[in-house]
Formats: C-alpha cells, structure tokens, sequence
C-alpha cells in the first residue's frame, strides 16, 4: 500500500524516512470523479454555509436581527459568542473524533433555531429569553461548524490553489447573505416600519433547513484525493484525552498562530458597529435591507479578489502574503477614516427609538451605502486572508482543525465581548474606535509572523499532531 502521509502539492520530503513523497493516486473519472472533485466539495461546504450562517448574517446585517430594538438581539449574540468561543476552543478535537460531516450537521442544526426563536419572538414579544437561550446553543453548533468547514476548506486545495478555493467557498457563503437580504428587500421594500414581518423569517427558516441536510450528502474526507493526486491526509478517530493532548501539541509546535491570534480576535469585532451601531441606528427596513444586500454582494467581490491575488502565480508565496498584508492595511484605513466623518455626528441619545430614519430616498444616502459596500470588500478580505495564513502554514486537516478551532474561539470571544458592550449600551464612539485599533493590531501582530512562518512551499511532517510515531507509515 501507499504511503498514506502524502504531502500537500510540490511540499517538500518526508522527514521520517527521507524519500521523496512522489506517490499519486489516480482521480476518479465522468460524473463520479466530478462528485469527488474537491472543488465540488468545497462547493457543498459552501451551500451548508450559504443555508446557515450565511442567512444568519443576512439577518443580524438587519440590524438588531430585523427588530426595533437591539438590546435581546446584543444579548442573544453576546450568548452566542460567549459559548462560540468556548466550544471552537474544543471543536478541533470534537471534529477529529465525530469525522468532519457529522460536526457539520450537528452544527448547522443551532442554525434553524435561531432564526426560528426570532419567528417566535414576532409572535410573542415576551419570548426575548428564547432568543438568548437560542444563541448561546447556536454558540455551541457554529464553532462545530466552523471549524469542520475550515479543516476541509484548507485540506482539499493544492497549495497554489487554496486562495482560489477560499474565494470559491467564500462567495458561495455569501450567496447566503444576498439571497436572505434580497428576500427582505422585497418584503420590506414598500414598508415604512422598522422591524421585519413573519414572512422574512419563515423563508429563512425554510433555506436554513435544507440546508442541514446537506452534510448527508459529502464524500467522506478520506476519499478525497487532490487534483495533483496527492491524498487527503484523515483525521483517525482517536481519543478524547490524545485530541486534547493534541491541541496543547499543535502550539507547542507551530508557536507562530499565536501571532495571528490579535488578526482572530478582530475578526468579528466591527460586525457590532457596522451592523448595529451604522446600519441599524441610522437607516429604516427599506434603506437597512438595501444596505444588507450591497454589503454581502461586496463581500463576493472581495474574497474573490483577495483569493486571486493571494494565488498569483507569477509572485511567490511570501511575495503575496506581504501584499496581502497591505491591501487589508489600505483598507482598514480607508473604511475607518470615511466612516468617522459619519460617526462624529450622531451617538445614541441623539437617536431615540422613535427617531425618523433614513431613507433610501434621502440625501446623503449615496455616500452612506458606498460607506456600508466598502464594509463588506473589507470583512471578506479579513477573513480569506486569514484563511489564507492558516492555509500556508499547513496542508493536514486535524492539524487545521485545531488552527481554524483557534481562529473561531478568538473570533467569537471578541465578538462576544463587543456585542455585550453594545447590550449596555457603550457609546458608539467607544465601540467605532475600539474596533479601528484592534484592526490595526492585528495587522502588526501579523506581520512577523508573515516574515518568520509564511514559506514559498508548505515543508513539513503532514501527519497529526498528536499521532506517534509509529502510526506515521501504513
């Protein structure tokens, strides 16, 4: 038999038994081999997260999930982020017993009760406890999801082919935003109220099913095998206690993602302003679900962009990390600096509940969704290129289940902490500035590691982190 520890494409020798790893597996052909294609994977991973979380997103870009007031939906997403982090600490491990289809499916279930506790809350304005009970158990699913999607996401390209596939995935996600945004654009189109009716969120509800039983559908992973024939390398199932050792393992020996942890932590701070300190505070239905739509359609655009720059084949690897390092630089600074001209002029006591907002008709509207579009290139370039990092640094999806499960965990322990403080009603200042400073460190944390880590080509031991020596050939 083959060896079964083959690197990622053109990465390198083994260091175990010093031969060079030139085994290829033959690719299955006509409709087969197309199903098992890893592009059509990804594809699959991407619909899940298009039905899920991408619908969530087109919800909570409402503002305050489609409701007039933002204090249960703060809470409901401080719940949220607080088990998130909690649980994608874990996930890694959890995702490398169950097997990465069963931790997509049992994740994506908190997905549908979510948006349906908000259908609840519709009917009975009294069930705001529902809600935040909804999101601290959608907390637990999502950094399963998560972090299943990412180990799979990052194992199933080539090395030149991951930005690609990243942008491929992304898009597909954010399809999810613009199909639930159109939805409530066309509902809300005519209605001068500031909440969203029950029809917006039973077709939520609906598409987020479906897409739940999309995991059932996947190859399994230790199927796979690369379009340069290089096999997948499969998680094997061991235990509880080995996958906890494991994760403690993957950062003794790859200490360098903890110069991304800053970028992480980040990664979903600006959500609470854009969404609801912008969004939600200055605009109607109409002009929020208008905005909502422009945003997730930005969002394709800018992992698509970003997935191709980070690919480029004529510039080596670390060449396009540095490049990439200095797009999202450009436009940290080009979002925060155009939104604070907006931001100095409003706060929460100048904009009471019943305040008259503003509509898609009114002047200065223009500028303000050019604003919210450069929002959405900004986020999808932040999270591919963070997909990205982890990506270069490693070709083994136990190895990046823990990494992506680290990503989340920070990602949400942000989150959760921002929404909170949007909960107790910080001042939006705070929020708005809080947000540009940790962008900015992120970066700067990121970019020894750029210089230290990020190689032409991944060379290393693809084998979990966890597993002995022993078990290295088959």
């Amino acid at each position: 038999m083959a060896n079964t520890t083959e690197k990622g494409y053109d990465s390198g020798t083994d260091s175990l038994d010093n031969v060079s790893q030139e085994v290829r597996f033959e690719r299955p052909t006509g409709l087969k081999g197309l199903y098992y294609h890893p592009m059509t994977q990804v594809a699959l991973i991407g619909f899940v997260c298009f039905m899920c979380p991408g619908l969530f997103n087109a919800l909570n870009g409402l503002g305050a999930g489609g409701q007039v007031d933002n204090t249960t939906s703060a809470n409901a997403n401080a719940a949220l982020y607080a088990t998130f982090a909690f649980a994608a600490f874990f996930a890694g491990s959890i995702n490398n017993v169950l097997g990465p289809r069963l931790t997509l499916l049992i994740g994506s279930t908190g997905y549908a009760l979510y948006i349906g506790s908000y259908l609840a809350m519709n009917i009975h304005p009294n069930a705001g406890g529902f809600v935040i009970a909804s999101g601290a158990i959608l907390g637990i699913c999502a950094g399963l999801l998560w972090t299943a999607q990412g180990s799979l996401m990052l194992a199933y390209p080539t090395e030149s082919q991951k930005g690609r596939y990243i942008g491929v995935f992304w898009t597909i996600f954010n399809l999810g935003g613009v199909v639930g945004a159109s939805v409530s654009l066309g509902q809300n189109f005519h209605s001068e109220a500031n909440s969203v009716g029950n029809g917006t969120y039973i077709g939520f509800l609906v598409l987020t099913l479906i897409g739940v039983t999309i995991p059932l559908l996947m190859v399994n992973p230790n199927k796979m095998i690369r379009t340069d024939g290089t096999k997948v390398t499969s998680p094997r199932h061991p235990s509880w206690k080995t996958e906890i050792m494991g994760l403690a393992i993957a950062l003794r020996k790859d200490p360098m993602i903890i110069l991304l942890f800053p970028m992480f932590f980040a990664s979903n701070w600006f959500y609470t302003w854009q969404f609801n300190e912008y969004n939600g505070a200055l605009f109607n239905i109409r002009a929020r679900s208008l905005n909502n739509l422009v945003y997730w359609m930005s969002q394709i655009v800018g992992s698509l962009a970003i997935g191709f720059l980070l690919d480029r084949q004529g510039l080596r690897r670390r060449v396009r990390a540095f490049l990439g390092w200095g797009v999202l630089l450009a436009m940290v600074f080009i979002v925060h600096i155009w939104a604070y001209f907006y931001q100095k002029n409003y706060t929460r006591e100048s904009l009471p509940p019943d305040a008259v907002k503003m509509d898609i008709n009114d002047h200065g509207y223009a500028g303000r969704i050019w604003l919210y579009i450069f929002c959405g290139f900004l986020d999808a370039t932040w999270q591919t290129t963070a997909y990205w990092m982890m990506g270069a640094m490693s070709n083994d999806p136990a190895k990046l289940a823990y990494f992506t499960g680290f990503y989340k965990s920070l990602q949400s322990a942000g989150a959760a902490g921002v929404w909170r403080a949007d909960a107790v009603k910080r001042p939006f200042m705070h929020i708005f500035i809080s947000t540009w400073v940790l962008l900015v460190a992120g970066l700067i944390f990121m970019l020894p590691m750029i210089y230290l880590r990020v190689t032409d080509h991944t060379e290393e031991e693809e084998t979990s982190p966890h597993a002995p020596a022993d078990e290295v050939k088959a």
